[in-house]
């Protein structure tokens, strides 16, 4: 039963079902602020990078970052984690961090506050600290209106 597990097809067949959008990290972050009274739109597409929340009336972009997909501990995964198709995967994930990056710039010159979480790291093990960070940015900008 392990080896299916292996196989190029099941592989493809797992890595086609992952949302781009409506991650768990994601959902519960929204409820979260939902919750507090934060009012917000999701995958934005008038936006750079189609943030996953947006906070229009304060200009804050939150992305919830996938670990595997936006390289978290980059440096270290890459020498360790990838062995079948490695330069497909480390061209991908890279050129995924790049553009992140790319992004953020952009969001910050259009005058945009940008936050980004790990999924796994940081939004599903302390959701109440995430919220914390954004809830004070808010702040931040009501302090400057």
């Amino acid at each position: 039963m392990v080896r299916h597990l292996r196989t190029t097809s099941y592989r493809s067949k797992m890595m086609s079902k992952i949302k781009s959008k409506g991650g768990k990290g994601e959902t519960l972050l929204g409820k979260r602020l939902w919750h507090e009274g934060v009012r917000y739109r999701r995958n934005y597409k008038k936006l750079p990078g189609k943030p996953d929340i947006v906070i229009t009336k304060y200009k804050i972009v939150i992305f919830v970052d996938g670990e595997f997909w936006h390289g978290y501990d980059w440096e270290n995964q890459k020498k360790i984690r990838l062995h079948r198709n490695r330069e497909f995967w480390l061209n991908k994930i890279q050129g995924n961090i790049d553009r992140d990056r790319r992004e953020d710039q952009q969001l910050k010159k259009m005058g945009w506050t940008v936050l980004r979480f790990w999924e796994k790291h940081e939004v599903l093990k302390n959701p109440d600290a995430c919220v914390r960070i954004i809830l004070s940015e808010i702040t931040k900008k009501k302090r400057k209106i």
